[in-house]
């Protein structure tokens, strides 16, 4: 089925009215890139939830690569009115936390550590602005494991009384495919590797492996 005949597309899918736990219209939504947040931005937007884009993500390796990812997800804010949140870059307290787990293949418990880190801070931005729900982007991926992203998620929000979890399914529904539409229509920079150090060395490993080049950074960009 072509994206014309397609009603799961971004140009042919009628959005429904979202409704966040306990009737909310405020989200502190943290974003870890650009591909990964438009659909799930322009769903929230499309149902008047007042949004505030939460970039948090010190797993980012190199700071290069960081500030490509920051300013993409910053100019789809600006277009959609979204207010965006620029984090610390605090890159010693990531390694620190994921000391020992270099080695942990990509689900394992590195990445746990990481999402409990960004969690962890996305829920105390939530409690100390005044937000009761808090989600991610970082769902929306299929090569993410999404049990463990939600696990983080309610963990981090169970430090504070009064801060919801929102874990919200956005692949249902066509929503990975609509990700990839968007990212194409706005030309989104198209990382290659998920963030840090040592995904970077792992996919760089299969690739050589599987007589593919080396990742380039900065290059490519969804068309």
């Amino acid at each position: 089925m072509n994206r014309i005949d397609n009603p799961l597309s971004v140009d042919n899918y009628s959005r429904p009215i979202l409704e966040m736990p306990g009737d909310e219209k405020k989200l502190l939504l943290h974003s870890c890139c650009a591909p990964c947040a438009g659909e799930i931005m322009e769903a929230v937007a499309s149902s008047n939830i007042e949004t505030t884009v939460f970039f948090y993500n010190p797993n980012i390796h190199p700071k290069e690569e960081y500030e490509i990812r920051k300013d993409e997800n910053k100019r789809f804010c600006k277009k959609l009115g979204f207010k965006f949140i620029d984090v610390d870059y605090d890159t010693d307290n990531w390694f620190e936390r994921v000391r020992g787990l270099e080695n942990e293949p990509e689900r394992g418990t590195r990445c746990t550590q990481c999402f409990d880190m960004r969690f962890e801070r996305s829920a105390l931005y939530a409690y100390e602005n005044n937000f009761k729900i808090y989600a991610t982007t970082l769902g929306i991926s299929r090569w993410k494991d999404m049990n463990q992203i939600n696990t983080s998620g309610i963990k981090a929000a169970k430090r504070y009384d009064e801060i919801e979890y929102w874990e919200f399914n956005w692949r249902k529904k066509g929503g990975s495919s609509r990700m990839i539409e968007i990212s194409k229509r706005e030309k989104f920079y198209q990382q290659e590797y998920c963030g840090c150090v040592y995904s970077l060395r792992d996919t760089n490993r299969w690739r050589k492996v599987n007589n593919k080049d080396r990742i380039i950074r900065g290059i490519k960009f969804y068309n």
